[in-house]
């Protein structure tokens, strides 16, 4: 039996559906969402295994101009994606035309691996604009097949996987079989706080915040989790924790839900709050929250 493998890789623009993208494709949530642009921080795997194929989807943060250290690492994350492609989506919106990076259209362009430009959310434009839009990539990005698809209607996500199946080089799976990410699990008990906070405040304060879990001890029937939510300023802190401990009494509900949810078994989590400054410009700091990866 012939064998398929290979990276499908996925870059853009923040908010274009990236992450709904990979969680449809691997079938269960692996990248957090919100309606806030820079949630995708870190580049995720997501594994997605058959008998006769596997399909390594990379979730990556939306393309902008880094205005400090954490930016730039989160733009290497991107230019790795050029670098182990087997095919490369280019996903984008309704007008959406032009990349915060120049540059990076450059290196779409001359890409050598199969190419697939994703036009999403097409259930919020009729079909004269999406003609539209097709004739406009069309000219741009001659070598690309186009996908007008909509994540969060769930319409041509399957018919577009199965393209992508199709197109995979030949070749053995890089993962074992049973796996399904290249994560640990205490990054997704990061994340998921790091969800909830991005959720539950506004302005700077969910830039500014990292999480890092210290502890994560699985017994039988419970997994007992201690995290540490970073921020860069004492005022950070008293927002985090609340009038009398309320909002990150909030958070931390809500996250062991999702967490009891995500493992499948019941989950104690203490949360502490704790000021880091200026962690988005330390070179030491980035590189222990797993950034700065080159």
């Amino acid at each position: 039996m012939v064998h398929k493998s290979g990276f499908v890789n996925i870059i853009g623009n923040p908010n274009v559906g990236k992450s709904t993208l990979t969680n449809l494709f691997v079938g269960k949530k692996l990248s957090i969402i919100t309606p806030k642009a820079q949630t995708t921080r870190h580049r995720i795997l997501g594994i997605v295994n058959s008998e006769n194929y596997q399909m390594v989807i990379s979730d990556t943060p939306g393309i902008i101009k880094p205005a400090h250290k954490l930016h730039k690492s989160m733009m290497d994350f991107v230019n790795m994606t050029f670098e182990d492609s087997d095919i490369l989506l280019y996903m984008v919106e309704y007008k959406d035309y032009n990349l915060k990076d120049s540059s990076l259209l450059k290196k779409i362009k001359s890409s050598k691996v199969p190419l697939i430009l994703v036009i999403n959310k097409i259930d919020c434009i009729d079909q004269i604009k999406l003609e539209s839009e097709i004739d406009y990539w069309k000219e741009v990005l001659p070598n690309a097949e186009i996908w007008p698809i909509s994540a969060i209607e769930n319409f041509n996500i399957e018919e577009l996987k199965n393209r992508i199946i199709d197109i995979l080089p030949i070749g053995p799976a890089y993962f074992p079989k049973d796996q399904l990410t290249d994560k640990p699990e205490r990054f997704f008990v990061n994340e998921i706080i790091r969800e909830k906070i991005l959720i539950n405040f506004k302005k700077e304060i969910p830039y500014s915040v990292e999480v890092v879990t210290e502890s994560f001890e699985e017994e039988l029937k419970i997994i007992k989790i201690r995290s540490i939510i970073m921020v860069e300023r004492n005022s950070q802190k008293g927002i985090i924790i609340g009038h009398k401990g309320d909002a990150i009494k909030n958070i931390g509900t809500q996250s062991r839900i999702d967490m009891e949810n995500f493992f499948n078994k019941k989950v104690f989590l203490d949360l502490q709050v704790k000021v880091n400054k200026n962690w988005r410009s330390s070179d030491i700091e980035l590189k222990r929250f797993g950034y700065n990866q080159k």
